[in-house]
């Protein structure tokens, strides 16, 4: 018996029911792809790494080092399964150049921001994968690109490779394309070429910048920490360089593809809410609509659980349904969301788990919604059976007279009487608005959620892109920046490099900043910390805490300070150049570069000097990337780039993900608040038939009646969308800053440098202008129907 009457009632309402039902099946499409999503990443990632088998730890270092320590101190730790020593060699991206036989197509890598590095394939872990996830093994003349220069330039298997060695050019050929599990992010500074024995030896020879990792494999991947505290605390190994934990590689192999599916299931739960205003809204005006039904049956005895239960078959019917539509679309969501996470890591495999994430999540969303439609429904227990037979109302004779003593308070202070003149149009919605509040709070409720939907992804993803955001990454806001990373001749470069910038009148404000390594003295020891040291007046870098390092001071990023346990005000021990000393925290800044841990010293270099950079602005019409592409040629061991093509290489992925969620969340806010307005507006004028037959009768013509009705729609269209634009500018920066902090990247308070004009501005109109077509669709009906005949309905 429900089922039939869940069928019939959808027929009989077959507008409202299938603008609810649209909206349930967005919120179990989006909520089912994003758990999809999230479940294909981790897989994909797995998979690679289950192959690949990267590191738990791993110590990237630049110079000379001792092979013997690495072998003691292999043998005094019985927790290592595996360890090996990686020897690389890097070129500029400036140096390498590509071709096609036979088609005369071109290219180069200058455009390239991150270290090109050339390996020989490992023999015991940390494998590089091809397309099918086999070990790759080129032979000679051979060589396998990383899958990230293959997407960017749009490589082909068989194409040439060209590196401008000192010896002349190199020509490789490109056999194939290789999944890296330790740098395929864009969040990786480096990218890895597997090439075969003999020519790694060319190119190290032919000039390449030689680099080793060091890489451990340990018995309990859990104790990655614990081991890297203790391979810090050894002074004799090598540290010249980034340290990173397996847990780090997978969290960053992770972020970028897992944004999009924390977007998804953010939107989806937004969708959620919307659809669970409606529900109560719809049932509810059920309810009154039928409550003459109602008292029938408890007349005759039915109770009310058999009552509640037939309109809860309703929507239990429409709730599966969508859950099962939903379903299916976010399979092919998933299968096109994924390409990239296939290409760049491996083919998930299916496991139960890739049945049971999006089911639980379905699973969530009907129980949701179950659960707030059978609250609402508890509304029939308090039905009286006289009150809706005779009076046709949902109220007990107590709540009924409360009622009527509000609605002549309010007739009273509303009264015609005092009417001066005006627009009397205005003055009658605007009563209705007042008499009617807890009707119509839906709508500008349902905008205030679609204005959040809209506005906080591409509010996300304009902060990652501005270039402002360096400060979020330990940097000062720049125009230029120049890297001059260990090498054998770096004092010589950096001694003409200095005074060149200094004497360049295009180049305004340039800072200078030597890296140094320096020992810090933890809780079990001395352990490695890698400083910045230069004059930090003025540098225009943001504190979360505290302030800039003054002489004898040194400024922390966000996690090294979480680790040791100080803040601004603290003493801090190092020891640098052979000497002990004990400095004051100033203060403490945020940085996703090098894990997020990082340290500023004000004053000049006393310890081992790995490196230097430098910050410059430029001069007003001049080109910053002419100006970085001219020193590069002139000075060919350092790396200069624009500051803004380094934020955008750097976070491409992460923006890219942003970028993706922006659009998905735009289309759908916009889909979503025509629905629900065409919806509301729909049920009001089922619902207010008799007022709009009497103002008819009183002669107000249609066109008047659905000006008015337009005007209540209009107000609360931009109420809803202001409030949502200022909610996600608050809260939305708070909730948004509490997930980064957690997320470990170095982040503990974002705070948003918005497209104004876009979101402030474009945005609500936007909103408001697809809401107000909606009314005037509706509102239309008034004009063609006979509104007085609505007082005999």
């Amino acid at each position: 018996m429900n089922l039939k009457y869940a069928l019939n009632d959808l027929r009989r309402n077959p507008g409202v029911n299938l603008a609810l039902l649209l909206v349930l099946v967005l919120s179990s499409f989006l909520m089912a792809t994003g758990a999809m999503v999230m479940e294909r990443t981790v897989g994909a990632v797995n998979a690679l790494f289950t192959v690949a088998q990267p590191p738990h730890f791993l110590q990237m270092h630049r110079g000379d080092y001792d092979p013997d320590a690495l072998e003691r101190f292999a043998a005094e730790h019985p927790e290592i399964d595996a360890w090996l020593i990686e020897e690389m060699v890097g070129y500029d991206s400036a140096a390498l150049t590509w071709s096609r036989p036979g088609t005369g197509e071109s290219g180069e890598f200058s455009e390239s921001l991150i270290d090109n590095l050339f390996v020989t394939q490992n023999a015991e872990f940390d494998f590089l994968l091809d397309e099918a996830g086999e070990i790759v093994q080129p032979a000679v003349g051979e060589i396998y690109v990383p899958v990230a220069f293959q997407q960017r330039f749009a490589l082909k298997a068989g194409d040439e490779l060209h590196i401008q060695t000192e010896e002349g050019a190199q020509t490789l050929t490109i056999a194939g394309f290789v999944r890296d599990s330790q740098m395929a992010s864009s969040l990786s500074s480096a990218t890895r070429f597997v090439v075969a024995d003999a020519d790694f030896a060319t190119l190290r020879a032919d000039g390449g910048i030689p680099e080793i990792i060091v890489e451990y494999r340990l018995e309990d991947s859990s104790q990655a920490s614990t081991f890297q505290t203790a391979y810090e605390r050894d002074e004799s190994l090598p540290k010249n360089g980034q340290a990173v934990t397996g847990d780090m590689i997978r969290m960053i192999n992770a972020i970028s593809d897992g944004l999009v599916a924390v977007a998804l299931m953010f939107a989806s739960l937004l969708l959620i809410a919307i659809a669970l205003l409606n529900v109560r809204f719809v049932i509810r005006g059920t309810l009154y609509d039928e409550v003459r039904q109602i008292g029938a049956m408890k007349a005759i005895g039915l109770p009310n659980r058999t009552i509640s239960g037939l309109y809860l078959s309703k929507y239990a019917v429409m709730t599966a349904s969508a859950a099962v539509v939903g379903g299916v679309l976010a399979i092919f969501a998933t299968q096109t969301l994924t390409r990239g996470i296939q290409a760049n890591y491996a083919a998930a495999p299916v496991t139960a788990a890739t049945v049971l994430a999006p089911v639980l999540a379905l699973v969530g969303v009907v129980a949701i919604v179950f659960g707030i439609a059978r609250g609402v429904l508890r509304a029939i227990n308090r039905i009286q059976v006289v009150s809706a037979l005779v009076h046709g109302s949902t109220l007990d004779e107590r709540r009924t007279a409360r009622r009527a003593k509000r609605l002549a308070r309010s007739v009273r202070r509303s009264a015609f009487a005092s009417f001066r003149g005006g627009n009397i149009n205005r003055r009658l919605a605007l009563i209705d608005l007042r008499a009617e509040r807890g009707q119509w709070v839906l709508l500008p409720l349902v905008f205030l959620l679609a204005a959040v939907l809209m506005t906080l992804p591409t509010n996300l993803l304009t902060t990652f892109q501005s270039p402002k955001f360096v400060t979020y990454m330990g940097a000062p806001e720049a125009d230029l920046r120049i890297d001059l990373q260990f090498t054998a001749e770096a004092e010589r470069v950096h001694d003409e490099l200095s005074p060149a910038l200094a004497a360049d009148s295009r180049l305004t404000g340039v800072r200078e900043y030597a890296n140094e390594l320096a020992e810090v003295k933890g809780t079990e020891g001395w352990e490695s910390l890698r400083i910045e040291v230069g004059d930090y007046s003025g540098s225009g870098i943001e504190y979360l805490h505290g302030e800039r390092p003054e002489t004898g001071e040194i400024a922390l990023s966000v996690l090294n300070a979480d680790e040791y346990g100080v803040g601004a005000g603290d003493a801090l021990t190092l020891r640098r150049g052979g000497e002990t000393v004990t400095l004051t925290v100033s203060g403490i800044y945020q940085d996703v570069t090098s894990g997020g841990r990082t340290a500023k010293l004000q004053g000049e270099p006393v310890g081992a000097v790995t490196g230097y950079v430098y910050y410059a602005a430029v001069a007003t019409g001049e080109d910053a990337t002419a100006l970085a592409a001219e020193y590069g040629k002139r000075f060919p061991a350092a790396a200069a780039v624009p500051m803004r093509e380094y934020v955008q290489q750097t976070l491409s992925y992460v923006t890219d993900a942003f970028a993706s969620a922006a659009v998905v969340t735009l289309v759908f806010a916009l889909g979503v608040v025509a629905l629900i307005t065409s919806l509301f507006l729909g049920l009001r004028l089922s619902r207010e038939r008799r007022r709009a037959g009497a103002l008819s009768a009183l002669g107000f013509s249609g066109a008047e009646l659905s000006w008015q009705l337009r005007f209540k729609a209009g107000a609360a269209i931009v109420l809803g969308g202001v409030v949502g634009v200022l909610v996600t500018a608050s809260l939305g920066e708070f909730f948004v800053g509490a997930a980064t902090s957690a997320s470990g990247l170095g982040i503990a308070s974002l705070k948003f440098i918005p497209n104004p004009l876009l979101v402030y501005v474009v945005y609500p109109l936007l909103l408001i202008a697809v809401g107000m077509l909606a009314a005037i669709a509706v509102s239309a009906r008034l004009r063609r129907n006979d509104t007085s005949a609505w007082l005999r309905a």
